[in-house]
């Protein structure tokens, strides 16, 4: 909990606040539909081919990126990053951040649309920290050669989203971003962006004494999200020693 000593805004009376509000709303509109105007933009991008046969790592053993579409047209994929042997409270805080937001996938299926997990790491560690996390989503460790192969010259270690069509046996890539691209996966920094205080980052422009979070996406050293994990009796052991 937070104490009350940070600073707060000035105090003004309904009529005063509102027309702030009212101000800033115009912005927030412009900002929607730019949005909007983005989005039909990227629409409207070419697609490149990619090779349907590459090789993932599964429960049901070695399958192809083809398989990860389970029949629908189009494929999100979330590339997660690993870092091989390190215990979970030091596997990455953004991944872990992002994909516990991503729960519900039944309006996604609708939209014949298959959103799946790329860990950049070793399967069987990976998916026990998956089943730690509670996470119940398709989940597909990317050998480094796929790896290579999908991100076709983009630099591995990194979190992306990358979308894809499937197209009869042929896959194609439709579009892709990366760091913060794939806050579309996000609705906690969202909301905090409503908020007085924001998401209490450094990097944010906020007045001087608004509390700001050196930690970020960790509480006590570990990923935030784990601690519920943890609290419940959930065991974090991934198998692999700590280096």
């Amino acid at each position: 909990m937070r104490n009350e000593s940070s600073a707060i805004p000035d105090i003004v009376d309904r009529s005063i606040f509102q027309n702030a509000v009212d101000g800033l709303r115009i912005r927030e509109k412009a900002h929607t539909r730019e949005g909007d105007a983005i989005a039909a933009a990227r629409r409207r991008l070419p697609m490149v081919k990619v090779d349907a046969a590459t090789p993932l790592v599964s429960d049901r053993g070695t399958v192809t990126l083809l398989d990860a579409f389970e029949g629908r047209r189009q494929l999100i994929a979330y590339y997660f990053m690993w870092y091989p042997g390190r215990p979970a409270a030091r596997q990455c805080e953004g991944c872990t951040f992002f994909t516990s937001q991503v729960r519900e996938l039944s309006t996604l299926h609708a939209k014949d649309v298959t959103y799946a997990t790329f860990c950049q790491g070793p399967y069987a560690e990976s998916a026990r920290y998956r089943d730690f996390m509670g996470w119940d989503l398709p989940w597909y460790a990317v050998p480094d050669a796929s790896l290579a192969t999908l991100l076709d010259g983009r630099p591995a270690g990194r979190m992306y989203l990358i979308c894809y069509l499937r197209q009869g046996a042929e896959v194609f890539e439709t579009y892709w971003t990366t760091r913060r691209g794939v806050e579309a996966m996000d609705n906690n920094y969202r909301l905090l962006d409503l908020t007085l205080y924001g998401r209490q980052q450094d990097w944010e422009d906020s007045p001087p004494g608004w509390p700001q979070d050196p930690e970020g996406m960790t509480t006590d050293g570990r990923p935030t999200p784990q601690w519920p994990r943890l609290k419940a009796g959930f065991s974090d052991d991934l198998g692999a020693p700590a280096p």
